[in-house]
Formats: C-alpha cells, sequence, structure tokens
C-alpha cells in the first residue's frame, strides 16, 4: 500500500507539473476531467493542469481533486465561460464540445424607452411658432413618444414627410427636436419657412452679413430640391434634430 501511494502521489504531482499524462493515470481519471483537458488543448492550446488551474482561476488541488472525483458545477460553468466548451458536455458527454450558439451571450440587451414624453405633432403646429422656445400647446399633441434622452421641454417629434431628405430620411421616419440646442455646421435642422409651416433641412453656416446676423443656408439631402439662404428667403431655425427614429418598411 506504501509503494502504490507513493506511485500514486508521484504521479499526481507530475500531473500538477505538466508532465505527460500516461495511460494508467487517464485511465483512472474522471471522464469529465479527460473531456475538460481535450477541450482546452483543442480549443486554447492549453497543456497541462497547472496552466489550466490559472485559466480558470483555481488552484493546482482543485483541478487534482476534479481528476479524481469529477468537476464541480460552479467549475464546469466556468470552463464553459473561459473554455467555450459545452458544460452538459463536460458533464454527460452528449451533445458537441464546442459551446452551442444559443448558449452564447447575447449581442442584443433590452432597450430603455425611457420616461420622458415628447409630443409629436404636425409640420403646420410646428411653423406655428412664433419664437423658437414657445411652448406647443399641450392639447396639439395626438401622439406621444418616449426618449432617455434629457431634452428641454419645449422639445417635440415630427414625422418625416416628402422625399426631399432621401436617402437618409424617409417619409415616415420621426425626429425629435430641441428648441434649445444651437445647431452646429452639418446638423439637422427644423426651421420655419415663412409661410407658416416648418421644413427640416442640413443647416450650413454662411458667415455674418452687413448686419452682423448670422447667414446660414438649408439643403435638402436630394439634389432633386433646391437650397434655400436665410438671407434671401425669410427662414428662422426652430430647433436642431436630436434623435432620428427609423423604421422597416416592407
Amino acid at each position: 500500500m506504501r509503494t502504490l501511494n507513493t506511485t500514486f502521489n508521484h504521479e499526481s504531482n507530475n500531473l500538477c507539473n505538466n508532465a505527460m499524462f500516461s495511460t494508467r493515470i487517464i485511465r483512472r481519471m474522471h471522464e469529465q476531467m479527460t473531456r475538460l483537458y481535450e477541450a482546452a488543448k483543442n480549443l486554447k492550446k492549453i497543456d497541462g493542469p497547472s496552466e489550466l488551474a490559472r485559466r480558470l482561476g483555481t488552484s493546482p488541488q482543485t483541478i487534482n481533486n476534479w481528476e479524481r472525483r469529477g468537476i464541480s458545477n460552479s467549475g464546469m460553468l466556468q470552463a464553459q465561460k473561459e473554455i467555450g466548451c459545452s458544460a452538459e458536455w463536460l458533464k454527460t458527454g452528449r451533445g458537441l464540445m464546442v459551446l452551442a450558439p444559443q448558449f452564447a451571450p447575447p449581442n442584443i440587451e433590452p432597450a430603455n424607452n425611457g420616461m420622458t414624453r415628447i409630443p409629436l405633432i404636425s409640420y403646420v403646429q410646428a411653423g406655428g411658432m412664433t419664437e423658437a422656445v414657445d411652448p406647443y400647446s399641450i392639447g396639439d399633441a395626438a401622439e406621444w413618444l418616449l426618449t432617455d434622452l434629457e431634452l428641454s421641454a419645449n422639445s417635440f417629434a415630427l414625422r418625416v414627410k416628402g422625399d426631399s431628405m432621401l436617402p437618409e430620411f424617409r417619409e415616415g421616419d420621426i425626429i425629435l427636436v430641441d428648441p434649445a440646442v444651437e445647431p452646429m455646421p452639418g446638423d439637422f435642422v427644423v426651421a420655419k419657412n415663412g409661410e407658416n409651416e416648418a421644413t427640416f433641412k442640413k443647416y450650413r453656416p454662411r458667415g455674418i452679413n452687413e448686419r452682423g446676423e448670422k447667414v446660414f443656408e438649408l439643403t435638402p439631402l436630394n439634389d432633386d430640391y433646391e437650397s434655400m439662404r436665410s438671407d434671401i428667403t425669410p427662414i428662422r431655425i426652430i430647433g436642431t434634430m436630436i434623435e432620428h427614429r427609423r423604421f422597416r418598411r416592407k
């Protein structure tokens, strides 16, 4: 018995020192560990118990215990995470070694719609604003949207109409607009076009006129439509687009 114990301890120590596994050692090793060593070598090029212990964040003694008694449930889950092998395959030998796609970490998560309500109004209602900071009439909103953005109290939403902003903005898309945000070059803005109706275009500053007023140009993305300049046409910025919501078309 002393000779057998010495032999066992010697061989176990060899295992923990990454020595080559003998046929006798593999034969008496728990089948779950045989599968784990196979997966570690094939999937992560890990060769030996010491290296495996480091990868799994455990001790060589724990690996030694698993070799004799089998892998703990938490150990199988850790191996699934770090090695990429299926915990079910480690436990039973059934199924595929490689983690099945349905058990892979998801690349999507539930979206947070937020709690801030934004009214969806018409272009006529937006164009009827006498000043960019004038509040809309609460009763005018037939529909409300939720957002998690931090917007000013007078923010609103519009549904895009027409094709002047194709291809980026299609009819039916929704834009969220904040009157408190100063537009930067290249931003998309909603402006009053002088006919008591709003228009949605791309903003381009064009310098300062002789009266010290900012001159800007509103350009469509569709080349079939003309641009407007504030020094030629009476237009005034109502607000800057903060969010674009596009919907799938059939």
